[in-house]
């Protein structure tokens, strides 16, 4: 009998489930499969049951074969299966190394927690370069050319935070511990301790993955750049993005106007003026417009608001809170955040005491957290009817997976960032369409397509 619980089974079991899910995909039974990969039967339905690895070679021959990618054969490891991980302070100074900016150093690294199953990439820099005044030209600075990932960045001592605007205008912020910020992709942006401050500044940088990374930018990879590249809409306004969206799903559809107007009973003299930008349509000419393209209105709305590719907040600028309502054993403190990720959340978290065992915390997102205090904070958790306990040092850092159940206990303050990863959102409501009963084979395949003995 497999011992399920071994991480290696576990693992098998999982490419095992996939592997059938790709072959339900392709409309082959396990029987078709080894005779197109020439193996024998009992190989494949070895690997479909996790008594077997998934030979690379098999792979290598099924991309040959099959309309199939090789990263389509393989999972993601789990390295938490807990539900938790931990990274010491301890260990992120031994991941410590020196970045020169010119031929000097400018920034100190230290790794904190990151998972193979959340899409965080969290750092600890010290800003090794000081400057004597806030001029965002001071020839000091040294600037990156920006990267792929989301950032939000939490500030301790007396930081200077230098970004380009979205007209390439450079720009200053005076930041100091407890205020924050976000930066959209490929952003360019420096930071510099002030030359008055006691000592050199520090941040933490939670780069992280949105919706582009992984499948998606690998899909727009495939397609050519030139290809790719169209389906980036014009969202520097509502204007703009409405008539946009109008547009590429009016095209999708091959509607002409003509027709739409006949399926809707708004003129062609203003449908143009809708995909000119020139006019917004009203809540009811977009109902008829969804229903005449088969879509939901929410696919030709824009965004509500148009943000800055920089949201700067300083600590005095956040909302507070306490959390649960019945007591107060959280101060929750509001930190930078975009309407453009809505699930993306970042908090200062005031840890209070508290004798109550009750797990009051839960989130359906991945979190990151970092003890900022100068306490332990104790973090309780429970995991299929079990309950698991760490102590979370200063400076000590933690990865929970979404819907555990936990709570903190001490008297201290914890920098929280919740990220949604890739299944809130379209994906959340794709898996809702699914619907509960269907969900554990769409999670994890278990069943052939059909019934090869037939069923009434």
């Amino acid at each position: 009998m497999l011992d399920s619980d071994s991480p290696k089974i576990h693992s098998r079991l999982k490419i095992g489930s996939n592997f059938l899910g790709i072959l339900n995909d392709i409309k082959r039974r396990p029987e078709d499969a080894a005779k197109e990969l020439d193996v024998s039967s009992e190989l494949i339905f070895s690997i479909i049951e996790g008594r077997l690895d998934l030979p690379i070679e098999l792979v290598d021959k099924a991309t040959k074969i099959w309309p199939v990618n090789k990263r389509d054969f393989f999972v993601i490891d789990d390295d938490c299966s807990n539900g938790v991980k931990l990274m010491t302070a301890n260990d992120s100074e031994k991941s410590k190394r020196i970045m020169n900016r010119a031929g000097k150093p400018y920034y100190e690294y230290r790794d904190t927690v990151m998972s193979t199953v959340a899409p965080f990439r969290p750092e600890w820099i010290l800003e090794l370069c000081t400057v004597e005044d806030n001029d965002p030209a001071n020839p000091a600075v040294q600037w990156n050319h920006g990267h792929f990932m989301h950032q939000f960045t939490y500030f301790i001592g007396e930081v200077n935070f230098y970004y380009e605007d979205s007209s390439g205008n450079k720009k200053v912020a005076i930041m100091n511990t407890g205020d924050s910020m976000y930066i959209t992709p490929f952003t360019r942006h420096s930071f510099a301790t002030r030359s008055e401050a006691k000592e050199n500044g520090l941040i933490l940088a939670l780069t992280y993955g949105g919706q582009l990374t992984g499948d998606i930018q690998q899909e727009l990879s495939a397609l050519s750049v030139e290809l790719g590249s169209n389906f980036a809409l014009d969202f520097s306004s509502n204007e703009s993005a409405s008539a946009e969206l109008l547009n590429y799903h009016r095209k999708i559809s091959n509607f002409t106007l003509t027709e739409l107007s006949k399926n809707t009973s708004i003129n062609i003299s203003d449908l143009k003026l809708f995909e000119n930008g020139s006019k917004l349509p009203s809540f009811s000419e977009l109902k008829q417009l969804a229903n005449a393209l088969t879509v939901n209105i929410r696919d030709l709305l824009p965004n509500d608001k148009t943000e800055n590719e920089v949201i700067v907040k300083y600590h005095n600028e956040g909302r507070t809170w306490f959390y649960p309502e019945d007591n107060d054993s959280y101060l929750f403190h509001e930190l930078a955040s975009t309407s453009t990720l809505p699930f993306s959340k970042s908090f200062e978290i005031q840890v209070n005491d508290s004798n109550n065992s009750e797990l009051d915390l839960e989130s359906g997102l991945h979190q990151y957290v970092y003890n900022i205090g100068n306490n332990p904070i104790t973090l309780t958790w429970k995991l299929n009817d079990e309950i698991f306990t760490k102590l979370i040092h200063s400076d000590d850092s933690l990865y929970l997976k979404p819907f555990i159940k936990h709570n903190f206990r001490g008297n201290g303050k914890l920098l929280v960032l919740r990220i949604g990863g890739k299944i809130p959102g379209d994906s959340q409501r794709e898996l809702s369409i699914v619907g509960k009963k269907n969900v554990k084979r769409a999670i994890s395949e278990t069943l052939l397509w059909f019934d090869p003995k037939g069923r009434n």
